[in-house]
């Protein structure tokens, strides 16, 4: 792996990004339970204000929400489309993101290709790479715990017993 020199947004622009953001597209989402995509798609139904759209070619159902062929497909332009891809397959994500008008290209966790983020930048889009949606939305919004799971725990004190 080549040194990484690209830049990616602070804590505070991924803020604004999250903030700004009203749909979110889940490309290379899963429905199966043990995929990371799976579990992003969980949390953003259930705990966050996005209109969440999945995205594979190979299912057409995923928590009971219908899965779209491609991006050009959606019923709408997402604001953030959200990768679990394979690293070879990101170029072709990021010209079909550039291609609907999304803000956003955001790589998952361990996604890291700094062409695509540097073309995606030339192309207009705010770029976030090898973060994670879910965390990142939970981080600033007080549902974190050091795993990266929500404890459902408010106090800060230990329960006796």
């Amino acid at each position: 792996m080549s040194a990484r020199t690209w830049q990616g947004p602070s804590a505070p622009e991924r803020l604004s990004i999250l903030r700004g953001t009203r749909s979110i597209a889940i490309v290379g989402a899963s429905a199966n339970p043990a995929r990371a995509s799976y579990f992003v798609s969980t949390y953003l139904l259930s705990s966050s204000p996005y209109d969440v759209y999945f995205v594979n070619p190979r299912a057409t159902e995923i928590l009971g929400r219908p899965v779209y062929p491609s991006l050009d497909a959606l019923p709408v332009v997402p604001d953030l489309v959200d990768v679990f891809r394979r690293h070879d397959d990101l170029p072709t994500v990021l010209d079909e993101t550039v291609a609907v008008g999304a803000r956003t290209l955001w790589l998952q966790l361990g996604s890291w290709h700094e062409d695509v983020a540097r073309r995606g930048e030339e192309a207009g889009l705010q770029v976030v790479m090898d973060r994670c949606v879910k965390i990142e939305h939970a981080r600033f919004h007080g549902g974190l715990h050091l795993a990266g799971f929500d404890t459902g725990v408010i106090s800060s004190r230990r329960a006796l017993g």
